[in-house]
C-alpha cells in the first residue's frame, strides 16, 4: 500500500533538481525487514542520492566496514556525541546505541544532495518531529512470520537478540501510521519501485 497523500516523487535527483536543498528522505521499519537491501537498490537505480552512514556502539560485524557500513563508537564517544548535538536522532535498539551524524546530512542538503536514512522506527520520529520537510516511508514484512523467519535465517545474532528484535518488531509495526508511505517489502523489487 502506498499513501497518495504526498504527490510529488520525494526522491529527485539533485542534479536534475534546481533546489538549493536536497530531500531528506527516510527508511524505516522493524529490524529484518529489509532497510538495507531496499536502500543499497535505491542507491543503485536512483543518481545523485547518497546514503548516511550511522554511528553505532555495537559489535563490527565480519562483513562490515568502518565508514561504509557503519561508524563503530563506544558508548562514550556515543553519549559525547549526544551532549554536544552532534547526532541528528539517536535511539537504543536491542541493547545498542545508533544515531546520525548532523554534519555531514546536513552538508550534503546543502550541497543539493538527497539523502537517505536508514534508520530504526525511534529514530525516525525524531526525525520527524524535528525535520517536518523529511519523507517518512515504512518499510514493512509482508507477515511477522515472514520477519521471524528472515532474522533467523541471516543467523548473524543469539536467539535471545533476535527474541528482542521481534518483540521491538511488535511494537514498532503499531506505529507504522506515523509515517507518509508504507511499502510492504513481499517482493524487493516491487518494494523498491514503490
Amino acid at each position: 500500500m502506498v499513501d497518495t497523500k504526498l504527490t510529488a516523487n520525494p526522491i529527485t535527483s539533485a542534479k536534475n533538481n534546481p533546489r538549493s536543498c536536497g530531500n531528506l528522505v527516510v527508511i524505516t521499519g522493524p529490524s529484518g525487514v529489509g532497510k538495507g537491501t531496499s536502500v543499497q537498490r535505491l542507491l543503485n537505480q536512483v543518481p545523485g542520492l547518497s546514503r548516511s552512514v550511522s554511528v553505532t556502539t555495537r559489535t563490527k560485524r565480519a562483513e562490515e566496514t568502518e565508514g561504509i557500513d557503519y561508524f563503530f563508537a563506544t558508548k562514550e564517544e556515543f553519549e559525547e556525541m549526544c551532549q554536544k548535538e552532534l547526532l541528528m536522532e539517536w535511539a537504543e535498539f536491542a541493547g545498542a546505541l545508533y544515531g546520525t551524524p548532523k554534519a555531514w546530512v546536513e552538508k550534503e542538503l546543502k550541497a543539493g544532495r538527497d539523502v537517505i536514512l536508514e534508520i530504526e522506527v525511534q529514530g525516525a520520529k525524531q526525525i520527524r518531529d524535528r525535520f517536518p520537510h523529511a519523507v517518512l516511508i515504512f518499510l514493512s514484512p509482508p507477515s511477522f512470520a515472514a520477519l521471524e523467519s528472515r532474522l533467523t535465517g541471516r543467523a548473524t545474532e543469539t536467539p535471545e537478540k533476535i527474541a528482542l528484535r521481534l518483540k521491538k518488531a511488535k511494537q514498532e509495526l503499531k506505529q507504522k501510521h506515523l509515517f507518509h508511505y508504507e511499502v510492504i517489502n513481499d517482493n524487493l523489487d516491487e518494494a523498491v519501485n514503490n
